[in-house]
């Protein structure tokens, strides 16, 4: 077993768990409703393991991506609108990350907001053309780690043990309007989706066939996903104990990384404000290529045309042309002005529409035994996964209303 491999999986949850959507939501979640929504951290956790752990397992039996099976399972019509969708919540998602990265950036040296994000777009492009995806997978999920410090921050402010416990059963706290109960549920489909994000399947099962794995490496794909994605938990978790013991009590709702930032500066002065400033940095660029490459991904595998960062250019040039006009287009979008806070929060959103349309197609390879062989779901995947689908789907339903019914989350 490579313990090296295990960067798959930690990139691929830095992504999805501590990207800046989830660092707000999760902040803003703990901030206003105290501990109340740690059990749809740890439900979401549940859910990303079952699923990844299914794409891992299908990657390695087939050598086929999650893209390939929706369009295999679904149809051609079907499969071209969930990439349609996917496609525009990959360019919003790598939009926000670029524009949070020139954000962080900022924060340690007070230059131009657009010349930070053209020396990140910059940065970001030339990561992806100069690295090996094994580089990619090391080089960011080494440095999404120091991300870490959110736990230790959360652990040193002397957490009430008593109710954490508590707030990890599924539960809704006593509120003042129904108003604040359509914020509560908002916040709950939102942290959802954000923990549960299709790009993640979608980049961790092309990373699988990146990686060459076969079914002898499906105790390793089963490793990844559990220190992957139960590590990353664990900083969502940590965030939102944050929110509740930090900010909260100051009645701040952090909007922007860096005052999600003064957390650990309170506490660790200085060297605690850059080991957070740099944690972010590697998590928010990590989740760029992430949504970069699944971009180029996705229309390569539903087109049929060669892809993969184990070609080299020229052998796969319809997916590396694809690959930098999603950075180009995510770049456009942040330099024209938009708020990049804003734009992860709608795309988390409109990432949990199609959330059903990414799963079933998996769920249904992954429980077919003709195709699966030995290694075709077991009772537990089966069920877990036919549970997950239908929590996913009454998100997915509820999403937009509630989107329009709390302005956005702003109550």
């Amino acid at each position: 077993m490579n313990i090296l491999e295990l960067f798959l999986g930690i990139l691929t949850a830095m992504g999805g768990f501590v990207e800046v959507g989830e660092l707000t939501f999760a902040v803003n979640a703990g901030a206003k409703f105290g501990y109340s929504l740690l059990w749809i951290a740890g439900m979401g956790t549940v859910g990303i393991i079952v699923y990844g752990e299914m794409a891992g397992r299908v990657a390695a039996v087939r050598g086929q991506p999650v893209f390939n099976l929706i369009r295999e399972r679904g149809g051609f019509d079907a499969g071209l609108v969930t990439l349609t969708a996917a496609t525009a919540v990959n360019v919003l998602t790598c939009a926000a990350e670029i524009g949070a990265v020139a954000l962080v950036w900022q924060l340690l040296a007070d230059w131009p907001y657009r010349l930070w994000v053209v020396i990140a777009f910059l940065v970001l492009v030339l990561s992806v053309w100069v690295l090996p995806f094994r580089w990619i997978e090391r080089v960011f999920g080494l440095g999404g780690l120091l991300l870490v410090i959110y736990l230790v921050v959360a652990l040193v402010e002397g957490p009430a043990w008593g109710d954490v416990g508590a707030a990890l059963m599924p539960n809704v706290p006593v509120l003042e309007s129904s108003q604040q109960y359509m914020l509560y549920a908002y916040y709950a489909v939102a942290l959802t989706s954000s923990i549960m994000l299709p790009y993640e399947t979608y980049f961790y099962s092309s990373g699988a066939v990146e990686d060459k794995w076969k079914p002898s490496d499906i105790a390793l794909n089963r490793v990844i996903v559990m220190v992957g994605f139960v590590l990353g938990s664990l900083l969502c978790v940590s965030l939102i104990m944050i929110g509740s013991q930090f900010f909260g009590p100051r009645h701040v709702e952090p909007q922007l990384p860096g005052v999600v930032a003064t957390s650990a500066a309170a506490q660790f002065g200085t060297a605690g404000l850059l080991v957070a400033v740099l944690g972010m940095f590697f998590a928010f660029a990590g989740a760029a290529i992430e949504t970069g490459l699944c971009g180029a991904y996705n229309i390569a595998q539903f087109f049929g045309w060669p892809w993969g960062k184990f070609r080299r250019p020229r052998e796969a040039s319809r997916f590396t042309l694809t690959w930098l006009a999603v950075f180009v287009l995510s770049a456009i979008v942040i330099l024209a002005g938009v708020d990049p806070v804003s734009v992860v929060e709608y795309s988390i959103v409109f990432s949990v529409v199609i959330l059903p349309l990414t799963y079933l197609p998996l769920l249904l390879v992954a429980n077919d035994e003709r195709v699966m062989g030995a290694h075709v779901n077991g009772v537990l995947a089966k069920v877990l996964g036919w549970i997950y689908l239908a929590i996913t789907t009454v998100a997915a339903l509820a999403a937009i209303p509630l989107l329009v019914l709390t302005h956005g989350g702003q109550g």
